[in-house]
């Protein structure tokens, strides 16, 4: 079991105020002050610093923050797994919408075909939702295509996807000869903040000095089957991933724009806590997702 005193230098990690972590935790201020002089003493390095009244974390504090964190998430789930009965096996995790919907279902039915005794959630959230349940414990990895601190997660490539411009079929340009400004005309269909679909698209017009401003009209909507449907009925153009669209691309109802400097690939990210005691046991889940990925 972690320590009390552990929880104590998260929470005040978590509030940045002794005061407000000793509320929290229910204890006085004068033990979250002991707590937290006990771990720097039993580790021999400052976790705080102060800038006027500011306190942050020290890079050392930061290291410790970010072992603490992987520790409680293994003991969640080592709890959960040592109340599983023999014949029960959990898994927990999360995917970004195109992920989940349009990447993952093929390899998740093969799998579980061949793990009848497995007993699967599966959430389905954007990157940072993703990022919140994998800090509490709630999953145990996550597969996503938005950003992430790579230096605060174990992560290995799941595959690598397409990412196109689309349009509905019968929609035509006077010009054969495309370039992203040539789309400013436009009205953009686009998923919310914080989806990793529409950061991409930021990303990449941000490297060509646009910005989803360019766009004459936006429309914004969560829902990518939603999304889909509006491009078809010639509502608009959006950006997404080609395996998103291949239902709609062989019926015809999408085609694809093509773009001069726009060949974009980008990588679908299996993710987890750093130093993961369970990191071989998400390897090897991975391992057979790949290979049933390779079969389809």
């Amino acid at each position: 079991m972690l320590d009390f005193r552990t929880e104590t230098f998260i929470t005040v990690c978590e509030m940045m105020n002794f005061t407000k972590a000793a509320e929290k935790l229910n204890i006085t201020q004068p033990a979250v002050s002991q707590h937290i002089r006990f771990l720097e003493e039993s580790y021999q390095v400052k976790l705080f610093e102060f800038s006027g009244r500011k306190m942050k974390l020290t890079e050392s504090g930061k290291m410790l923050l970010n072992a603490f964190i992987t520790m409680k998430h293994d003991e969640k789930i080592l709890k959960d797994r040592l109340s599983d009965s023999l014949h029960e096996k959990k898994i927990r995790f999360g995917a970004t919408l195109t992920v989940g919907e349009f990447i993952l279902p093929k390899q998740i039915t093969r799998y579980l075909k061949s793990h009848q005794s497995v007993q699967l959630k599966m959430l389905i959230a954007n990157t940072g939702e993703l990022l919140t349940e994998l800090e509490a414990g709630n999953i145990d990895f996550a597969i996503v295509e938005g950003y992430f601190a790579k230096s605060e997660y174990d992560h290995r490539l799941y595959s690598k996807e397409k990412y196109i411009a689309v349009c509905a079929a019968s929609h035509s340009f006077q010009n054969k000869s495309l370039e992203l400004k040539d789309l400013f005309e436009e009205t953009l269909i686009v998923r919310e903040e914080g989806s990793g679909t529409r950061e991409i698209l930021e990303r990449e017009m941000e490297r060509q000095n646009y910005t989803l401003r360019d766009f004459k009209n936006r429309i914004e909507i969560s829902n990518l089957n939603t999304i889909k449907y509006l491009t078809a009925e010639n509502c608009g153009i959006t950006f997404l991933y080609e395996a998103a669209a291949e239902k709609e691309l062989e019926e015809g109802r999408l085609k694809k724009i093509d773009l001069e400097g726009l060949d974009m690939m980008h990588d679908i990210t299996c993710i987890w806590r750093k130093n993961s005691y369970f990191s071989p046991y998400y390897e090897e889940l991975l391992h057979f997702l790949r290979q049933e990925r390779a079969v389809n």
